[in-house]
């Protein structure tokens, strides 16, 4: 618990700590808040007061944090960020914008949304463009902390699970999420495969010899988890990393695979395709959009906007996704 001095604390020794542990210098820092070094040096005995805590030591030419300063950095940060977007949010006008947002997913998902979103980016944000990079995990938050990718859509059950038991502990959660859509799975074969005709049981389907869409490359995915659970498992003798070319291989040989159900249409190969449901129970595929609370160079306004503008796509994308069984 903090000492009973920090609720009468000036926020402004909070904007000075956060500039010296961002510069690791009183010098720098003193620069970057256009003060003088005797006003820093003033501020930060302030708070070490406070706190009852040395928070930086003098290290060479600059300053080292302790680990409370470690600790308290991420949460001041972050509330400085989200006092200032209060304060003074930046308004997002698309008609004006270059923006431009890197998209980490997956190509199903890519051809359910993209086409309804660059129509709404066509008419609405012109100067605006989008670079869709593969998604190649079902944990992306090193690419998003490493501003490689702005945002990321997908399904990741496991970050999202461990993003609200962080929450629930208390703990600072440097990620937000938004469902875009529901889906599900499917088994998908040739037209004319055997498993195409009657009853899909457990035993038919372990039998077969399947093709997974694998991010990773690796030969075991969540349905493969799903059979461990119940003693079960599948030979898997191709792994892919595009439900594209998963739909192509299927409609010319005898494997088997799984597909969003929803993605089926967009193959442009339907037609040449037989659908049947998966013999097992397994989770709804719950498709969300993650992104880092602290981007580094997209204002809130504008991620909150492409955010707005895929939910719109992911709603138009749905009507035609009825497929015969």
């Amino acid at each position: 618990m903090l000492p009973h001095q920090f609720r009468h604390l000036d926020l402004n020794l909070l904007r000075v700590f956060d500039e010296v542990m961002n510069e690791r210098s009183l010098t720098r820092a003193a620069d970057k808040l256009s003060i003088t070094q005797p006003a820093v040096s003033n501020a930060m005995r302030r708070l070490r007061e406070a706190l009852n805590d040395e928070l930086l030591v003098r290290s060479g030419q600059g300053v080292e944090p302790t680990p409370l300063a470690n600790a308290l950095w991420p949460v001041v940060r972050e509330s400085l960020a989200r006092l200032q977007s209060s304060f003074a949010p930046e308004r997002f006008d698309p008609a004006n914008a270059t923006q431009a947002f890197v998209v980490a997913m997956a190509d199903a998902t890519a051809a359910t949304l993209l086409p309804s979103l660059m129509h709404i980016l066509e008419i609405e944000a012109p100067g605006v463009s989008v670079h869709v990079q593969p998604l190649t995990t079902r944990d992306p938050r090193e690419e998003l902390e490493a501003e490689t990718a702005d945002l990321a859509v997908g399904y990741f059950p496991f970050v999202l699970a461990e993003m609200t038991a962080r929450a629930q502990s208390g703990d600072l959660v440097d990620f937000e999420s938004r469902r875009l859509y529901d889906g599900e799975y499917i088994c998908v074969m040739r037209k004319d495969h055997p498993l195409s005709e009657g009853l899909l049981t457990l035993e038919r389907y372990c039998d077969a010899r399947h093709m997974l869409v694998s991010f990773s490359g690796q030969p075991f995915g969540f349905l493969d988890e799903a059979l461990a659970s119940i003693g079960r498992k599948r030979r898997v003798v191709l792994t892919v990393n595009q439900y594209f070319t998963a739909a192509r291989v299927v409609a010319r040989t005898d494997l088997i695979t799984v597909l969003p159900r929803h993605f089926v249409p967009a193959t442009g190969i339907a037609d040449q395709l037989a659908f049947q449901p998966l013999p097992l129970r397994v989770e709804a595929v719950h498709v969300d959009a993650l992104w880092r609370s602290r981007s580094g160079h997209i204002p809130p306004s504008a991620l909150e906007w492409m955010l707005h503008a895929l939910e719109r796509s992911a709603r138009a994308a749905f009507p035609d996704l009825e497929l015969p069984m």
